[in-house]
């Protein structure tokens, strides 16, 4: 009889210990499916705004927009025509002029070198994208300088003296129009405008010794006004804002060098003489900007030598150990002044009194002088201004 009551007791034990386990468990159980439930809800808030398919897919489009628009825009930097194409080919882009305009005024990133360019081709549609462009800035109550530094701040003027005139024209039409008579013409505000650039030059670039002075700048402008002089007073104004603050040319955006080498007016190999053994080394050679770089590889950003062209001249070398040879050199006979990348990467001045190098034919050879030449003698700001000033004296004369 012991051994039932005692085994009733640990029955009892043991039924209200498993009560005791059931009641966590169901407990538990509830606390879990109360979290669920909470996170069920949860889901189904937020489950419509991330992971619908519709949502999914838009999202996925508007990478791919993303990614074809920063495409779009690198191409515009290495070609802005191609880079255009691209973008209107796409949707990302209207072939329209205001559509354009505004991409090249307002989009960040953009090329200052490859805007200009673009702006100065000649075709219909790109002179529409240019007055498009220039009739974006907004000039009224500014002086010429002012304009001017607005202007030239929004992509760099091209080395074409055409595509200069085209651009500097549309200038100095949006100018007169923000600012009626202010000037009689604006063949006088485009005359004005290249006497102010040029000015800027000769003030501020160290190579110029012979600093105009206000006199002088006064003078090169008299009767420019359709026959007339512009008053002394704006002369003195625009000279003494350019001699206290030059011109502030932008960077090209990306801040990469080999943006300087995209439309050079010459690029090839040719063998240069140098060292301290003075052997013939294979060099590739890139001419721009009134200046000669040259690199071991073309594939290299930075060069290895840059020679200034200003001052030089350039002529056909006989040389008994190559052949088609062609030398640069200082016709007063000092060292030119160019310098170069040494192994541990210091730049240095070169000490050189002539560079001698050699083309692959005769006709390579002529072709580099011919190039090397006319990028020594250009200048088109002079050429143009002469030619609008003759064109405004010959109307007043009539």
């Amino acid at each position: 009889m012991a051994i039932c009551r005692k085994d009733s007791f640990l029955w009892g034990k043991a039924l209200l210990k498993h009560a005791a386990v059931e009641r966590r468990s169901s407990e538990t159980t509830k606390i879990l499916l109360d979290d669920i439930q909470k996170l069920r809800l949860e889901m189904d808030h937020v489950g419509p705004e991330v992971h619908s398919p519709e949502e999914k897919e838009q999202n996925n489009k508007m990478v791919v927009k993303k990614r074809r628009f920063l495409r779009g825009k690198k191409k515009f930097n290495m070609d802005p025509k191609m880079g255009v194409r691209y973008l209107v080919d796409n949707k990302l882009l209207e072939w329209r002029a205001e559509s354009v305009a505004e991409f090249l005024y307002k989009e960040e990133g953009l090329n200052k070198t490859a805007i200009g360019n673009f702006l100065g081709e000649r075709e219909e549609m790109h002179l529409e994208i240019l007055k498009a462009f220039v009739d974006l800035h907004e000039f009224a109550d500014l002086n010429l300088v002012q304009a001017l530094r607005q202007f030239l701040w929004s992509f760099r003027l091209p080395g074409e003296a055409q595509k200069i005139d085209r651009m500097m024209e549309a200038f100095a039409t949006r100018y007169c129009d923000c600012n009626p008579g202010v000037f009689q013409s604006t063949d006088t505000c485009y005359i004005l405008s290249f006497a102010i650039i040029m000015l800027n030059t000769s003030l501020h670039n160290p190579n110029v010794k012979d600093k105009p002075s206000l006199q002088r700048f006064v003078s090169m402008n008299s009767g420019i006004n359709n026959g007339e002089d512009l008053p002394t007073e704006l002369l003195t104004k625009l000279y003494a804002s350019i001699r206290s603050e030059p011109f502030k040319i932008p960077e090209d955006d990306g801040n990469d060098l080999t943006l300087t080498f995209f439309n050079p007016d010459r690029e090839g190999w040719l063998l240069k003489i140098g060292g301290r053994i003075k052997t013939w080394k294979r060099r590739w050679f890139i001419l721009t900007d009134s200046c000669l770089y040259y690199f071991e590889y073309t594939t290299d950003k930075d060069p290895i030598g840059i020679i200034p062209l200003e001052n030089l001249g350039v002529r056909e070398l006989q040389d008994t150990s190559k052949p088609y040879c062609l030398e640069l050199y200082n016709p007063k006979g000092q060292k030119i002044k160019a310098c170069k990348t040494e192994h541990k990467g210091r730049v240095v001045q070169g000490k050189h009194q002539s560079y001698k190098l050699s083309a692959a034919s005769a006709e390579e050879r002529d072709h580099w002088i011919d190039a090397i030449r006319a990028s020594i003698t250009k200048d088109p700001f002079y050429d143009l201004v002469s030619l609008r000033k003759r064109k405004v004296i010959n109307n007043t004369s009539l």
